[in-house]
């Protein structure tokens, strides 16, 4: 085993995504994860089938990798007290069952924290612990995307919301989870005591466009949803090349990235143009800015635009990549974005999946294999608690 979490010891109580993220991340990064699943199995191994794949479920792979799985009937005398023996023994329990079925069978963090002090208890909530919504049962679509704000402020005026693309809220709030047991962690190193962490889906949502709520609580004032043709900054806007290809410029900075581009669509003329002489000028233009820009943009490929982009270091810009496109972008592998798990049912084969967003250059990870088959440790994990 490899990693900073080598020796640390994780059951997780996780259904569909949120929860198996954060334990995900936590077996990526050394600890040994224990899944506990019902007899029918965490309902995300059914994700292959929605999306019309028989042999595989990619989602699930991705958020249940290097973990063991036990089968434990936790509505059950028998499975409860399994279910104990292994937290008793653990350093963190992680969950995203809502908190009145935990209190139902008896998993609750009241349950289980006289049984083992030193227990860091992981729990993401939809809504908050508390509050008249606290049991309410949600996914990421509800209580991250479109509750919090997100959907509204990524919606053009007089269009309908976007989709969110499977995971993104469960995803992030994973992440924020176990950053908060690692905080824990290193909390009970100094007091002895664990302690229960929480996140929810909709502080997550919330969290992430706190760039908006922010300065609306500070200022009463809201930010405006952006349209492409009237954005005040064109060069902070998204445009489209000769090939059809998008791109976006991001220059952010008025003075620093006004004159590179200016140099770089062949327009020195627009920098001593008394039109655009200031970003207020360039606001006040901006819909004809962006018109020129957009006939401009339209006569080379997106590959030639590249080269004259190349000539201009202080001109930040991206391709607006499909999946093909990243799979094929150089930078995205030497950036250590895929990683070779080993197929733990198929010896010398390895799986390419998406790594986790997080590298230790001192104590490196090393992911260990494929997400296990339904109860495919049962005996050994519960043979192992019966000799302790």
């Amino acid at each position: 085993m490899a990693g900073p979490l080598e020796g640390i010891r994780v059951v997780e109580l996780g259904v569909w995504v949120a929860g198996p993220a954060a334990g995900g991340i936590l077996a990526d990064w050394g600890a040994d994860v224990v899944k506990i699943e019902p007899p029918t199995g965490d309902p995300a191994r059914s994700f292959g089938r929605m999306m019309g794949i028989e042999e595989s479920s990619p989602p699930f792979e991705m958020d249940n990798r290097g973990k063991r799985s036990v089968v434990l009937d936790v509505t059950t005398d028998d499975g409860r007290a399994a279910a104990f023996a292994l937290i008793e023994d653990a350093d963190v329990f992680l969950t995203n069952v809502r908190p009145a079925a935990l209190r139902r069978i008896g998993l609750a963090f009241e349950d289980v924290a006289h049984r083992n002090s030193r227990l860091v208890y992981g729990l993401i909530t939809g809504y908050g612990e508390s509050g008249p919504d606290a049991d309410r049962a949600a996914y990421d679509v509800a209580a991250f995307w479109a509750r919090a704000g997100l959907a509204h402020l990524l919606t053009r005026p007089g269009d309908t919301p976007p989709f969110q693309r499977g995971g993104m809220g469960d995803h992030t709030a994973g992440m924020t989870l176990a950053g908060a047991v690692c905080a824990a962690l290193v909390a009970r190193n100094r007091t002895g005591a664990g302690q229960l962490v929480t996140t929810s889906l909709y502080r997550q949502g919330a969290y992430t466009v706190s760039f908006d709520l922010t300065t609306f609580l500070l200022t009463g004032h809201t930010i405006a949803i952006g349209q492409r043709e009237t954005m005040g900054n064109p060069c902070m806007n998204n445009y489209a090349a000769g090939d059809g290809r998008r791109f976006w410029i991001v220059g952010l900075q008025a003075g620093r990235h006004w004159p590179p581009l200016c140099r770089a669509v062949g327009r020195p003329e627009w920098l001593t143009d008394e039109r655009y002489a200031s970003a207020q000028d360039r606001a006040a233009h901006a819909p004809e800015l962006i018109a020129a820009l957009d006939e401009i943009f339209a006569t080379r490929s997106l590959d030639e635009w590249a080269d004259a982009f190349a000539a201009e270091p202080e001109l930040f810009w991206s391709p607006i990549n499909t999946l093909e496109d990243v799979v094929a972008d150089d930078q995205f592998h030497a950036a250590g974005g895929i990683v070779y798990v080993p197929d733990a049912h198929d010896p010398g084969a390895s799986v390419p999946m998406v790594a986790t967003p997080a590298d230790f250059h001192g104590t490196p990870i090393e992911i260990r294999c494929t997400a296990p088959q339904l109860g495919e440790h049962t005996e050994e994990v519960l043979a192992r608690l019966s000799r302790s």
